[in-house]
């Protein structure tokens, strides 16, 4: 059999990736390239979507063209994508009517506020799309984009208008206008769709004052969403047979597609996502819910928590207080620390994120002791993350009951040693890391290959091989760390007033 390669596309907050992968599922060549972070003086986060777009065409010929195979030989395309991020385009001339809004862009706060004064609508808006209101989802930027971008209004009129996260452009550019598509897992993170009902919800898209003709047709996740050439690279169009968001991608790329399964993504901050099956839940604890992919026909649900700092501890213990040159160091320094130090940092630099929300707070260290040093500082800024993971986890098994035993995990900071035994000492459950790191566009590229025939998924999981982390620590010692944890949060909560999970 002729062998044959898939293209994973991997297009993140930061930059684009193009993976390579064989007919085994190894990863076999890779580009990547950076995009501009426009930032205006209100910290208004953009991206130029047609920058984004090139870089896409220019990563994937860069992959193929490092590797050496015959073009011929790509079968199909899968792609994961920056979720939240919302572009506006003109249907009828494929131009953007601006910028992107970056999921982390607040610019259309006072329009959440607007509505989030009516408390019916937002209870309504919660209960339909399990999303609190947030100018963090796309259903505030795209009302923004229509009061503020010209043109928007006449476009409308038109029916020219086109509204849609990332993914949904690039697979318009790819096909050249011939699809307007996305898939259920973007979708289900947009605040207009209902996840219940599993289409665009009329009555939200009239709330925000979105046009549901301006929204893409939703697919599902291992549909053909079209063909592209890659701008004449390919002799012949490749049909893209996969699109995830991100943290769904890393999700799928652990084979964590059975309920109760569960991964968290470490980064600058953390996305800790479980699985819940076929039925969605209504957390009560602070947690999301969202679709975490339709395949094979069969929708599946996810209940998610997101951290704000994780990661970005320790890039401030380097560059703020220099007690660091690297974050490599961490690992070794937090390991030689005194094991009986009380110290505690709760990194709450923007607010504390799930399961709490409380954007009116301020980050704390506790307990710090006459002894306590720059290592002991280092031990805290690394298990502050394992912490907060324990808390989203925590929330998850209130909310569902479910017996978790054991979390995969990904991103830079699963190197450190130190920080993955704490993880699994303090959620006392097994920590499963994968030797690959790009989660995401595995995931993507699964899901295409799966979708096209091309992979066995009941062997295509084998390529990937796992290090186990086992909890050690005693169960005493266990409730004193996490007792000392709580303190620290109801003293910063108790600063602001009462919080409660």
């Amino acid at each position: 059999m002729r062998t044959f390669y898939i293209l994973g596309v991997d297009q993140s907050t930061q930059g684009t990736k193009a993976v390579l992968f064989d007919d085994k599922g190894r990863l076999k060549g890779r580009c990547d390239l950076p995009h501009r972070q426009i930032v205006s003086g209100e910290n208004w986060v953009s991206h130029d979507p047609e920058e984004i777009y090139r870089n896409v065409i220019a990563v994937c010929r860069q992959a193929v063209g490092k590797t050496g195979i015959d073009k011929s030989q790509i079968a199909c395309i899968g792609i994961d994508n920056q979720r939240e991020t919302t572009v506006g385009w003109d249907k009828k001339t494929g131009r953007p009517i601006g910028d992107a809004i970056v999921w982390q862009c607040s610019r259309a706060k006072d329009i959440c506020a607007r509505i989030g004064a009516q408390k019916a609508a937002g209870d309504g808006i919660y209960l339909k799309t399990g999303l609190k209101l947030s100018p963090y989802y796309p259903a505030s930027k795209m009302a923004w984009m229509i009061e503020n971008f010209p043109g928007t209004r006449e476009k409308i009129k038109n029916r020219t208008l086109a509204l849609g996260t990332m993914d949904s452009w690039l697979i318009y550019k790819l096909t050249n206008g011939s699809a307007f598509k996305t898939d259920y897992s973007n979708a289900s993170r947009t605040q207009l769709f209902n996840i219940r009902e599993l289409k665009w919800d009329a009555d939200i898209c009239g709330t925000f004052g979105v046009p549901a003709e301006a929204l893409p047709e939703v697919c599902d996740s291992d549909s053909l969403f079209g063909y592209t050439d890659l701008e004449g690279y390919l002799e012949k169009p490749v049909p893209v047979r996969g699109i995830l968001g991100d943290s769904h991608g890393a999700l799928f790329g652990h084979n964590c597609r059975g309920e109760g399964d569960i991964k968290a993504t470490y980064g600058t901050g953390s996305s800790v996502m479980l699985n819940t099956g076929a039925e969605p839940f209504v957390s009560r604890h602070g947690l999301s819910t969202s679709l975490a992919w339709k395949v094979n026909g069969k929708v599946s649900y996810v209940l998610e928590g997101n951290i704000n700092y994780t990661g970005a501890v320790i890039t401030w213990l380097k560059d703020k207080l220099g007690i660091i040159k690297s974050a490599s160091e961490t690992a070794k320094l937090s390991a030689e620390a005194d094991p009986n130090d009380q110290t505690y940092i709760v990194p709450a630099f923007s607010g504390l994120g799930a399961p709490w929300w409380r954007a009116d707070t301020h980050a704390v260290i506790t307990g710090m002791g006459r002894m306590t040093g720059r290592k002991e500082l280092i031990k805290a800024a690394s298990e502050c993350a394992a912490y907060q993971i324990n808390d989203v986890i925590e929330a998850m098994r209130k909310d569902t009951r479910l017996n978790l035993s054991q979390i995969c995990v990904d991103g830079g900071p699963t190197r450190d040693k130190y920080l993955m035994q704490f993880q699994s000492d303090i959620t006392d459950i097994d920590v499963k890391i994968p030797d690959a790191e790009e989660l995401s566009v595995i995931g993507a590229a699964y899901l295409a290959g799966i979708s096209a025939g091309l992979y066995d998924e009941s062997r295509i999981y084998s390529a990937i091989s796992y290090n186990l982390y086992k909890p050690r620590m005693d169960g005493t010692v266990r409730q004193q760390k996490l007792a000392g944890w709580s303190k620290a949060i109801k003293m910063l909560l108790g600063e602001q007033g009462d919080g409660k999970c």
